[in-house]
């Protein structure tokens, strides 16, 4: 298994996995974004993302995905949106080599934080997390405005 920088052909794959993971996470028809999307967004002009891949035998099996923040405390952070490796690969170890080169990124880009949400029932990704030194915050809640939402608030403006 080797672990690389994400590349533009490597977005249908990425898709899939993204899926799984919104499956493993109770969502399971909660992705709109397409290849295409991913595509423009990731290798465009002005890239939103960045991806890992970890690949086997030429078959991605999991993917990181992650953007730089800003933070006015720290300055510039970096957020992980998504850890995904493929439910039959999973404790291969790829998961782990995807979250040290992440956070190896991090370092190397001289960002004062790293940041990602995981969800409260998933123990074993809290655990590890918990064991590499992260912090996983209490006290914090997440908040969303979806779509639907930000339209409906707008045309009230």
């Amino acid at each position: 298994m080797i672990v690389r920088k994400g590349h533009r052909e490597d977005m249908p794959a990425v898709l899939e996995l993204i899926k799984e993971l919104a499956v493993f996470e109770k969502e399971p028809d909660a992705v709109v974004v397409t290849v295409e999307e991913l595509e423009r967004d990731g290798f465009g002009t002005n890239p939103l993302f960045n991806t890992f891949v970890a690949e086997e035998d030429g078959e991605i099996i999991g993917m990181a995905l992650f953007y730089y923040r800003y933070s006015t405390w720290k300055g510039k952070t970096i957020h992980l949106e998504d850890l995904i490796v493929k439910e039959e690969k999973r404790g291969t170890g790829a998961g782990s080599a995807l979250y040290k080169e992440v956070i190896k990124f991090a370092r190397q880009e001289g960002v004062r934080r790293a940041e990602w949400a995981v969800l409260n029932w998933n123990t074993h990704a809290i655990d590890f997390y918990e064991r590499s030194g992260a912090t996983v915050l209490k006290d914090w809640f997440t908040v969303q405005m979806h779509e639907q939402e930000i339209i409906k608030f707008t045309l009230d403006l």
